[in-house]
């Protein structure tokens, strides 16, 4: 016992402002607590002291760095919340400083939650629809593709860049069939819409969102009433865009006009599409790749910024998938090698095949 207690390595960190130490710590440590669980060394706090220990060195000095790059964040007034810890988790030891991420604001919403890149991956695919016309954000569910291209559209819109904000998505059920539904053509196309208008009024107060719909300034439609459209000083974004098919893409692509962006957001590991029609995200990868003004930007679980579990479950899912793929390949090439024996063995017990 007293041997483990010696070769546990310690660190202690002291900090002027004890409330910015307890911002940094969270309500009731969480903080604190899942860089614990993330990075496997013990922190403890007291008034501004915190003290570190673990059983690897690396370690320890990995959070002491962590700790004092986020309380330098939480000291030039950056709001910190669990989600952005756990992100900074990922980056500890990667020799990335945190302000370069989390202090380029995309935006302010109107709860006045400020929106930031929270990776790598993120920070790249803002600067990309900074810098490119038309942008490709492909990764699994929870990295942010439509959320942060709508805060940009939102703020491209405040800042006058762009005169109205276009959102729209191919209206595929995701594997059942939802039957008939009531009402006009909005109420009928409104539940595929949804995540959209969600992201909208998390961003924007629910007056000047309805302000901006009912004025035409925001519009949202499924991709079908894009054909034989222009859309000009528009910020388009088509989300789950792995259910169009190659023709929809190509229609969508065509109808930028001039002043205008698009975003457009898929997983292409979540086709909905009828057994046997390619996925339009997946071809336009190797029709377009390369072009000048257009980019292309991918997203693992390692950007994955919703509840910790959902990083699980998404790498969980693609070893699952990459072994049945392994599985499947081994099946199909013992197959190829049974053949030749299955052929040589029958012409062996044709008559005279010996001879």
């Amino acid at each position: 016992m007293n041997h483990a207690a010696h070769s546990l390595k310690t660190a202690r960190l002291d900090f002027d402002d004890n409330d910015k130490v307890r911002a940094l710590c969270g309500t009731h440590n969480e903080h604190l607590k899942l860089i614990e669980r993330r990075l496997g060394v013990q922190v403890g706090s007291r008034g501004g002291q915190l003290v570190l220990s673990g059983a690897d060195v690396e370690r320890v000095k990995q959070v002491e760095s962590l700790l004092c790059e986020l309380y330098e964040l939480v000291t030039s007034g950056y709001p910190l919340y669990l989600e952005d810890v756990d992100q900074a988790t990922k980056l500890a030891g990667q020799g990335v400083p945190l302000k370069e991420i989390f202090g380029e604001t995309v935006y302010v919403s109107a709860r006045h939650r400020v929106i930031t890149p929270k990776g790598l991956g993120q920070k790249r695919y803002v600067e990309a629809i900074r810098e490119n016309d038309i942008v490709f954000g492909i990764g699994p569910a929870g990295t942010g593709k439509t959320y942060l291209a709508m805060a940009m559209a939102v703020a491209f819109l405040v800042d006058r860049k762009v005169k109205r904000i276009v959102l729209c998505r191919p209206a595929v059920e995701a594997g059942e069939k939802l039957g008939f539904l009531p009402g006009d053509i909005a109420e009928k196309v409104n539940p595929y819409l949804r995540p959209l208008h969600d992201a909208l009024f998390d961003m924007v107060d629910y007056e000047k969102a309805s302000a901006f719909i009912e004025r035409g300034t925001v519009e949202v439609a499924p991709l079908a009433f894009m054909r034989g459209r222009t859309l000009n000083d528009s910020f388009v974004i088509l989300d789950e865009a792995q259910n169009t098919t190659s023709e929809q893409m190509k229609m969508f692509l065509t109808r930028l006009g001039y002043g205008s962006k698009a975003v457009i957001t898929g997983d292409v590991t979540q086709v909905d599409l009828p057994s046997g029609r390619a996925s339009g995200l997946l071809e336009v990868q190797k029709v377009l790749r390369g072009i000048e003004g257009i980019a292309f930007c991918s997203f693992s679980e390692v950007d994955v910024v919703r509840h910790p579990l959902v990083q699980e479950v998404v790498r969980a899912y693609d070893a699952f998938d990459a072994g049945r793929k392994k599985a499947e390949e081994e099946l199909a090439l013992r197959e190829r090698e049974r053949l030749p024996q299955d052929h040589a063995g029958a012409l062996e017990h044709r008559p005279g095949g010996n001879a």
